[in-house]
């Protein structure tokens, strides 16, 4: 076997240190931003960090935040902007040929723009003028549901709230979210097999876990501030392995910055006892073999599955039937293997599965979800310390979004509170979500799109095609604090409205507010900004929401919306007597630095579902589904001996955070540009290419059902093939860059989870080798 480049550093360390400084000076915010990280999830009169919804540890840190948090903020204090200057300078057509890393660059958004078709550029429009246009086009539409309305994790609970009332009070439920392209196999999943569809662990369950099984994850790049909880748990003995078709070299080994002994030592603390590179999309196949060597050797918990689940006897005849040849064949991983890691899960008396989007995003991620849930009610590792299920959410509020009612599939017991606090009717009618959203777009059923914070176009599969349809709309209305490239397509009338970042001040007639998220384990947190806004034109979202609605929904005044903007206790009472478990919201927010976390009923072995038990849930697809897609063949020219059929997968570098471009350097892969491929080495000698070569990707089997995309190409290159420690039949390429691979048909029956994490594609090699290592 050919050896593989790795980064030879532990993670974090100095370079995280030098790579954070660095960036503060690169968005020229070094004093600004570095006064900002100081107060970063600081628990009194800080702020909740922007970036990843990881939790914050119960002890006081002088400093507690990760080199991708420092990048999130360095991006959010800039006080460069991007204002009527910048916007006289530089048409739309001129902007839509900037990279992602160009238009994260160009600056603050600091006033409400309005695109001038004549010019081809934004100008300026005063508040007024906007809310008069965006209510004018709302007026017009022939349904409330001709409007669709996203929402961005960013958005912290408050606002939340009052988007949700504010567009169901509109009359629709047309409310997607990142939700629905990160964890939603996650939220459908365990709330149908739980009755909660969140986390079930704290974080002082890593204190005193045994085995924690790592699924899908990359830690060191997507949530450093993890990685220190890891290097802890093993230290205290517990077994950690990483189960990931890469071999992320982020896992490796921690140096932590907050022990300044083990810095000027150069020593570092192990945190993963073993890799299992399983096979992209194989994580199904590999939990059946060890829930059926766990179930046939009678290493299972029968007290607590006949005590507390409902469901067993069909898995277990299911479990029966796989064998061991389709088990492997599904994972690419040999039984002795799988055996051992059962063996590991049989003798544990505290097992945590914790996963990340390499487990939801795939067809088969809510089976993925759903075999994972099944395993730890196997063992009956839910309700007890040490255990449980452990989602990582990718960003801030996304958790707290869903919990404040941001959902296109509202409960009825959202509802009906709703109903009974405000004395109005809400919409029943479900909504459209991130996929069917997309496609009523391209087909033309919408004419008003309004994103809350977030770039859908780009974080959408088929990107080319919304951005498009937005150009077919009457009106979109895009909240931000950043320009991006969804806000560049512009339909007969596009409005950006400017809103304060997570680090500024909130100062209202009733005094300085604050506002408050919820992590990925549950925990609400208060956050407040403390800095000058970068300009005296921005309002909160609140704000924002609070104008609008008072125009929108004119002589409906019984909502007190400027009032609730002007005070946010006031937002919090209401949430407080319509969301359950936020009863005396506003003591209880004060009452403990920290916050407060939500009751978690299946935490405590009661069951919210339909059959009042938890429920296990025989997969929806079969084990081999990857592995049939692989030797699925017949339009290959079979003469051509380079051509074969891959899985491929996206991932996100290690300066990006989602579809935010912080710059090139991936410094655990080793490489400075974005436009790559990786690739085994070994499977790149086998194929007789080299290192540097410039390789098309093109999608198998690429035509959509989707009658906009039916016979469109899809081709992605040529990308520079890149070496990487990768499972075999497997490459990789940035996210999202390569997001016109997947297509808005292809994902999970149940959550909608576009498949990004794995399709099928054919490489060809277009030429010789490319040695430049810089960006292009």
């Amino acid at each position: 076997m050919r050896k593989i480049p790795v980064y030879s550093h532990p993670a974090a360390g100095w370079p995280a240190l030098i790579s954070s400084t660095r960036k503060l000076m690169d968005y020229q915010t070094f004093l600004r931003g570095s006064v900002s990280v100081l107060k970063s999830n600081q628990p009194q009169g800080g702020f909740d960090c922007p970036g990843c919804a990881w939790p914050d540890h119960k002890s006081h840190k002088r400093i507690d935040v990760c080199e991708n948090g420092i990048k999130v903020i360095a991006s959010e204090t800039m006080t460069k902007k991007a204002d009527a200057q910048f916007f006289a300078r530089h048409t739309v057509t001129e902007l839509q040929r900037w990279s992602g890393y160009e238009l994260e660059h160009s600056g603050r958004l600091s006033e409400p723009m309005y695109y001038d078709a004549a010019q081809d550029r934004y100008v300026p429009i005063p508040w007024e003028a906007a809310y008069g246009l965006i209510t004018e086009q709302l007026g017009k539409l022939d349904s409330p549901n001709e409007a669709l309305f996203y929402t961005s994790g960013r958005v912290t609970n408050e606002p939340a709230f009052m988007y949700q009332l504010f567009v169901r009070s509109f009359g629709t439920n047309n409310l997607p979210d990142c939700s629905n392209m990160c964890h939603e196999p996650t939220s459908v999943m365990l709330g149908k097999q739980l009755g909660v569809g969140k986390a079930t662990v704290m974080l002082e369950d890593f204190e005193q876990a045994k085995l924690i099984l790592m699924f899908g994850q990359n830690p060191a790049t997507n949530h450093p501030r993890m990685l220190e909880m890891l290097a802890h748990a093993h230290e205290q003995g517990c077994r950690i392995i990483s189960i990931n078709p890469m071999r992320e070299q982020g896992l490796s080994r921690f140096r932590n910055p907050q022990k300044p002994m083990h810095m000027a030592a150069g020593q570092s603390d192990d945190m993963v006892d073993d890799v299992i590179q399983i096979q992209i999309g194989g994580d199904t196949a590999l939990l059946t073999g060890i829930a059926k060597w766990l179930i046939e050797n009678d290493r299972i918990n029968h007290d607590f599955i006949t005590t507390h689940t409902a469901g067993f006897e069909p898995l277990k005849q299911w479990l029966t039937a796989q064998t061991w040849e389709d088990i492997t064949l599904g994972c690419g991983i040999p039984q002795i293997d799988i055996v051992n890691l059962a063996k590991l899960v049989a003798d544990s008396s505290a097992t945590i599965c914790t996963w990340g989007m390499g487990i939801t995003q795939h067809v088969q991620g809510d089976d993925n979800v759903a075999m994972i849930t099944n395993l730890l009610l196997l063992m009956g590792m839910i309700g007890i310390d040490g255990a449980g299920a452990s989602p990582v959410r990718g960003h801030s509020n996304v958790q707290g979004d869903r919990t404040m009612g941001i959902h296109e599939r509202p409960s009825k017991t959202l509802l009906d509170s709703l109903e009974r606090v405000f004395e109005r009717p809400m919409p029943k009618e479900h909504g459209y979500d991130v996929v069917t959203g997309a496609k009523a777009l391209i087909e033309g059923d919408l004419k008003v799109f309004m994103g809350m914070g977030g770039n859908y176009a780009v974080a959408a599969p088929d990107t080319s095609a919304i951005q498009q349809a937005l150009t077919t709309t009457q009106l979109n209305v895009f909240v931000g604090t950043k320009l991006n490239e969804t806000m560049l397509y512009p339909g007969a009338n596009n409005v950006i409205l400017p809103c304060l970042g997570r680090t500024e001040r909130i100062l209202t007639t009733k005094g300085e507010q604050f506002a408050t998220i919820e992590d990925s384990m549950c925990q609400i947190v208060p956050t407040q900004g403390k800095l000058k806004p970068v300009s005296d034109n921005l309002k909160s979202e609140a704000k924002i929401i609070a104008e609008l609605a008072t125009h929108v929904l004119g002589a409906d005044s019984s909502i007190p919306w400027l009032a609730m903007s002007e005070d946010f206790d006031l937002i919090r009472d209401y949430i407080a007597q319509a969301i359950n478990g936020f009863e005396n919201f506003n003591q209880r927010i004060r009452t403990n630095e920290r916050g407060f976390h939500l009751y978690h009923a299946a935490r405590h072995r009661v069951w919210n579902t339909e059959s009042g038990k938890a429920q296990f849930e025989v997969p929806h697809y079969p084990i081999t589904y990857v592995a049939a897609q692989m030797a699925d063949t017949h339009d290959i020219d079979h003469e051509d001996t380079t051509q074969k059929v891959w899985q491929l997968t996206s991932v996100r570098s290690h300066d990006q955070f989602n579809t935010m471009i912080f710059g090139f350097k991936d410094r655990y892969r080793q490489t400075n540009r974005r436009d790559v491929l990786f690739m085994h080495p070994d499977e790149i000698s086998r194929l007789g290419w080299q290192k540097g070569d410039q390789v098309m990707v093109s999608r198998h089997a690429s035509s959509s059902s989707h009658t906009a995309h039916k016979n469109k190409p899809r081709v992605l290159g040529p990308l520079i093939l890149t070496e990487m420690d990768i499972a075999a039949n497997a490459v990789a390429a940035y996210y999202p860059e390569c997001n016109d691979l997947f297509d808005l048909d292809t994902h999970a029956p149940d959550s909608h989870i576009p498949a990004y994490k794995s399709t099928t594609v054919i490489l060809e090699r277009v030429n010789t080798s490319v040695q430049t290592a810089e960006p292009v």
